[in-house]
């Protein structure tokens, strides 16, 4: 559905009732349409399953009993590590019903983080998949873990998540859940220090299914959603799971396409023309993948293609326009928030903009004293205290949430500008400034326009340490397959970014190397190349 933001944001009110909570929502769901597929599940060996709604109902409560018996109740704090699977969203729906607490973590952490989650939580259960026990068998001892439930199979010291449900009722009576109440700890992917648990409220549910939904993926819960199959391909571990596949899929009542398998780019376009999905999430590096093939060979379905994590270049955005007719359309925020700005359906997109912010939020820019910043002049996204769509403090953190809250706004860290029409464009972490010669210089302009020239697959941009200038721009570059780095590479593509940018913002420096630092969510580590360059 195309939104008329303008209308819709003059109206647009916060409802969210009291008792509001996800296992309530599948509850409903399950009475009114509970013979509607919600998820259609695909393996990387041709092993396929769906689940009704009805059966999502039925899995949620039969682990909760389990549960239960376990002696997992309100407040308790459980981890778990699982890949795309189809009983996941059985695991986390039957923990939010018993009133616990969800700690996602991504399968490509190691054992030492998650032992830093498991005691920074106090978490007493872990959940894991049985490829995955080994991480957790090597720290627990050294955490608070005391019940330990294996997914898809068996080991030792642990108990089947088959055999728990295998004979548990599929009726349940879990504590009553408000909308105030803890839903889950997810921790920040940790681009500039420790990650920090940030706690929310299942009313984060509502906000997604209020913000994220229409203003994003173009759906709601009122929309005929019969001929729609949503596909997001993040991880279980992260929040973008709760953004899209629990926080849109689940709470709009649509069906939607969970593939247990590695990034391949030929691979994951077959997928999509041959199930037939309708609207695609994917992060930048896939979608710079994705532009790489003979788009044009595949006949897609696709109605919307969305971006998340990191700014799409656009290079992606117009070879899926030429291809498909569709313009990946960017949105932003984070772990602590839903979807601050998006390009919303309907919106002419500007290349290389984040969008303009989601309705109720009150997203502005700002500068150090919180005053709003001008037209084109670069300061940081905030948001108000407050407002229902951010979280309201970090697990058991007061000093933190002191620090964070203190002011009238919740600073992101992101820098950004803003156009005259409105659209912001993203300028960097505020850590990630790079200053020279007086110049303020936002690193992802300069990546942007890196990316465009047919040799750079990807390149981050960093301060480097310069006797006159006091820092100058120096650029990392993972080069296309076919291309060596060399001398001449580098004047071709100095002179490249003249005239792609204002002269001051050109790399003076590039250094070639195999892989960029990343955090396990896949985000570029400018922390770290940056504190190369200084030492």
């Amino acid at each position: 559905m195309a939104v008329d933001y303008a209308a819709e944001s003059e109206s647009f009110e916060w409802d969210i009732p009291e008792h509001y909570n996800i296992p309530a929502v599948i509850e409903s769901h399950a009475d009114a349409f509970g013979d509607r597929v919600a998820l259609r599940f695909r393996d990387a060996d041709g092993g396929r399953e769906e689940r009704t709604y009805g059966d999502l109902r039925d899995d949620m409560n039969r682990f909760a009993n389990a549960l239960e018996s376990m002696g997992v109740g309100k407040g308790d704090r459980l981890i778990h590590l699982l890949p795309r699977d189809p009983d996941v969203f059985a695991v986390q729906l039957a923990a939010l019903k018993r009133g616990a607490l969800l700690v996602p973590s991504s399968s490509m952490l190691k054992p030492k983080d998650i032992a830093f989650r498991a005691n920074d939580c106090e978490a007493t259960t872990a959940v894991v998949h049985e490829s995955l026990v080994g991480m957790v068998d090597e720290v627990r001892d050294e955490t608070p873990l005391s019940n330990f439930v294996v997914l898809g199979g068996d080991a030792d010291g642990w108990t089947s998540f088959s055999d728990l449900v295998a004979d548990a009722s599929t009726e349940h009576d879990g504590p009553a859940l408000r909308a105030e109440d803890p839903m889950s700890i997810n921790y920040t992917s940790g681009t500039t220090g420790q990650p920090k648990p940030v706690r929310h409220r299942h009313r984060w549910m509502r906000c997604f299914e209020l913000v994220n939904a229409p203003y994003w993926w173009g759906v709601t819960a009122d929309d005929d959603l019969s001929d729609e199959l949503l596909w997001a391909t993040t991880g279980t571990g992260w929040a973008k799971w709760f953004w899209s596949p629990v926080g849109v899929g689940l709470t709009t009542g649509a069906t939607q396409f969970v593939y247990r398998g590695d990034f391949e780019p030929d691979a994951f376009l077959d997928i999509m023309e041959e199930e037939g999905v309708t609207r695609l999430c994917a992060v930048p590096t896939q979608y710079r993948m994705f532009a790489q093939r003979d788009l044009g060979s595949y006949d897609l379905r696709l109605k919307e293609a969305l971006s998340a994590g990191e700014p799409l270049n656009r290079e992606p955005i117009e070879a899926f326009r030429e291809a498909f007719g569709v313009t990946p359309r960017d949105g932003y925020g984070q772990t602590e928030t839903v979807a601050l700005l998006t390009n919303y359906p309907g919106i002419d997109v500007k290349p290389g903009s984040m969008g303009k912010p989601t309705p109720g939020l009150g997203t502005t820019i700002i500068d150090e004293n919180e005053e709003e910043v001008g037209v084109d002049e670069i300061g940081e996204i905030a948001v108000p205290v407050g407002c229902p769509g951010i979280f309201d403090g970090y697990y058991e953190k007061p000093n933190l949430d002191e620090k964070t809250f203190s002011g009238d706004y919740y600073r992101t860290g992101d820098l950004a500008s803003r156009d005259e029409d409105g659209y912001f464009f993203f300028e960097g972490r505020a850590d990630d400034i790079i200053i020279s010669a007086g110049y303020r210089i936002g690193p992802f302009e300069v990546e942007d326009a890196l990316v465009s020239h047919e040799a750079v697959a990807e390149a981050a941009a960093v301060a480097s340490p310069h006797e006159e200038r006091g820092s100058i721009v120096k650029a990392f570059v993972v080069l296309t397959d076919g291309y060596e780095g060399s001398d001449d590479l580098v004047d071709e593509l100095q002179s490249f970014m003249k005239a792609q940018t204002a002269p001051y913002k050109y790399p003076r420096e590039i250094e070639f190397v195999a892989e960029l630092p990343k955090t396990s969510s896949g985000k570029i580590r400018r922390i770290e190349l940056r504190s190369r360059e200084q030492d």
